[in-house]
């Protein structure tokens, strides 16, 4: 088969790799038909996620056709359409019961991380009655796939650690994918306004388009007075950090409003200073999270319904074949005005 193979910091490869085997009686294969790229795949080879090594596939998102099903698997069938969770957890561990699925002690975010992943005509998915979702007859499959991470990504790294109120103000730093999905699940619980930080006009002018009261061009250095002029002097009860850089959280340590929350979604490869000799009497709280996808039940019910359309999100389509330019145009987002691409395998 075809797989997108990380070879080492700044080096990737679509190369043949044999089709997987079930490797415990869980598991199950699946016959990838669509799938994406994420930011957290540019930082795997930037060389800032050490737990991933030479030699893996990438990729930890997809749709696709069940394969084959190990017998121990009970939710699943040969032919069963499903949707990949980024996500493998098996439902027993302490943290799994504590719905902390992202630090199952045999699964958690290990797709395209520590074992082969979703950029590729096949996966083999551990856990898989836990692991993945049964994809509803009818469901657009190509929105489905931004059911896997970045949805419920932002939706529970950014919304609920926020914890967005109603009548809240909510600053979201970063308009790529992520903050975007951000963007769109805050609207479920009413925030009086939405800024949207970010160095792009097009991804500003997006948000705009996806809900965003107010966006501020963060590419002068004067956000944060832009941020407190738009709030009066306060700042924001909520902010949502969808960068991963110094800069990006350090600006949100400059908005925060006293008593407020910044909840960090971004993948960080470097120190961060903390300005504890600003924040030290501000009721400030901050939030980490790894997805655990504990909302992806919830989200299909409402992309379902037609409450949110996560296929807003989707800007470029691609095949398999064509997935080294996938990443090209996805790396250089700011020429090619790109969000989610979808890659077909």
């Amino acid at each position: 088969m075809k797989a997108l193979v990380y070879q080492g910091p700044g080096r990737k490869a679509l190369e043949e790799r044999p089709i997987p085997k079930l490797a415990a009686s869980t598991d199950v294969i699946v016959k990838i038909s669509k799938t994406t790229i994420c930011g957290t795949d540019l930082h795997i080879l930037k060389g800032d996620v050490a737990s991933c090594a030479p030699g893996r596939i990438l990729g930890h998102e997809g749709v696709g056709i069940v394969a084959e099903a190990g017998p121990g698997v009970t939710g699943f069938a040969t032919g069963d359409p499903v949707l990949v969770s980024c996500i493998s957890s098996c439902g027993k561990c302490e943290y799994c019961r504590r719905g902390m699925y992202s630090h199952c002690t045999s699964g958690g975010w290990i797709l395209g991380n520590t074992i082969d992943g979703t950029q590729a005509e096949y996966v083999r998915i551990p856990h898989a009655d836990t692991s993945l979702y049964r994809i509803p007859p009818g469901a657009d499959e190509e929105a489905l796939v931004m059911l896997s991470d970045i949805l419920p990504t932002g939706f529970e790294c950014g919304v609920l650690n926020g914890k967005v109120q109603p009548g809240n103000t909510v600053a979201i730093v970063g308009a790529g994918p992520i903050g975007l999905a951000a963007l769109l699940t805050a609207q479920f619980y009413s925030p009086a306004k939405i800024i949207m930080i970010d160095l792009d006009d097009n991804r500003l002018a997006i948000a705009k388009r996806f809900g965003a009261t107010a966006t501020v061009n963060s590419r002068d250095g004067q956000a944060a007075a832009a941020v407190m002029k738009l709030t009066e002097g306060r700042g924001a009860d909520s902010v949502i950090e969808a960068v991963g850089i110094p800069a990006s959280f350090e600006l949100c340590e400059e908005i925060v409003a006293p008593g407020g929350i910044i909840a960090n979604i971004g993948v960080h490869g470097t120190k961060v200073a903390l300005h504890l000799e600003r924040l030290w009497d501000r009721n400030i709280a901050i939030t980490t999270r790894l997805v655990d996808t504990v909302s992806t039940p919830m989200l299909l019910k409402t992309v379902q319904s037609g409450k949110i359309d996560p296929k807003l999100l989707i800007t470029h389509r691609f095949k398999l074949d064509a997935i080294l330019e996938a990443y090209e145009t996805f790396g250089h987002a700011a020429d090619t005005k790109a969000l989610k691409v979808i890659i077909e395998a």
